[in-house]
């Protein structure tokens, strides 16, 4: 395995951070990583040449810890993946659903299966990743005992499939940011393009509006918008925005000065070509399909 062709990820074998490394790039090979801030090291430090994260997931919200860690980093975002998340109820051989008191998954694949977890009345128990857990109670070996994972982590760690289609919407993605220590600035006329930023603005009235007037007056659509505070002043808040278009584009620039104007701290994080599920999703939105 060298460096270069490498791609880092949060997980265990099974994850389905792995699985995007697997779809989105085959051709490399993985490195599993215990924690987010590892995946970010493991590319900073040269172990890896390409970063593989969870940003938010169509049912469950943003996975907070990485917007957290993105403007602490120095690495480019140069790539977006929108993976289809197709959850399994798990467990080892001879169990049964009427039989589970407990399951096991990441948070955030909790949250994906909350209804059907509370109609079955099992108790939500959080591990560090999805595929982790599946390893976790494959060693208990007890039959009360689920995990919420993958088909793949599944088969890695000889577990039966109790339900497939466990999460609770039938259209479950979770979009990724692959990173890279350097910047990969497509052309203009590449395709539909996604610009990422991140900007601080005083906790004052007005503040966002005037920060985001530009985007409006010049037609540039903002496709995600999430705030957090920082420092735990109260005092101002920290925004991640994603916008269609390039930096290049005149209407775009024009937006990007006006911000620069009312915020501070302007960065832009990275201009990637927009994944095709985003005209999949509006197409099925706007009842076209």
């Amino acid at each position: 395995m060298t460096a270069d062709n490498t791609v880092a990820f949060q997980g265990k074998p099974g994850a389905y951070s792995h699985m995007a490394c697997r779809e989105v790039h085959p051709e490399m090979d993985v490195l599993a990583c215990e924690s987010f801030e590892d995946v970010f090291q493991a590319v900073e430090s040269g172990d890896a040449r390409l970063a593989m994260l969870p940003i938010e997931n169509s049912l469950a919200g943003r996975v907070a810890d990485v917007h957290h860690l993105m403007p602490q980093s120095s690495l480019h975002i140069v790539g977006e993946h929108f993976q289809r998340v197709n959850h399994h109820l798990l467990g080892v051989s001879g169990a049964t659903i009427d039989g589970l008191t407990a399951v096991h998954s990441h948070v955030q694949a909790l949250g994906q299966c909350r209804v059907r977890l509370r109609s079955l009345g099992l108790t939500p128990v959080t591990h560090a990743d999805t595929a982790g857990a599946a390893r976790d109670i494959s060693q208990q070996g007890e039959k009360t005992q689920g995990a919420i994972a993958s088909a793949l982590a599944g088969e890695i760690y000889g577990l039966d499939v109790l339900q497939a289609g466990f999460e609770d919407g039938a259209h479950n993605h979770t979009r990724f940011l692959i990173l890279s220590r350097d910047a990969q600035m497509p052309d203009q006329d590449s395709g539909p393009l996604i610009t990422s930023m991140i900007f601080h603005v005083r906790s004052v009235p007005a503040a966002l509006y005037k920060a985001l007037g530009g985007f409006a007056t010049n037609g540039v659509n903002l496709t995600k918008l999430e705030s957090y505070m920082i420092d735990g002043s109260f005092s101002a808040a920290q925004f991640y925005a994603d916008a269609d278009g390039h930096p290049d584009d005149r209407l775009m620039r024009l937006a990007l000065e006006e911000l620069a104007f009312f915020a501070k701290e302007v960065r832009v994080l990275g201009t990637y070509r927009a994944h095709p599920y985003r005209a999949e999703a509006q197409k099925r939105v706007a009842g076209d399909d």
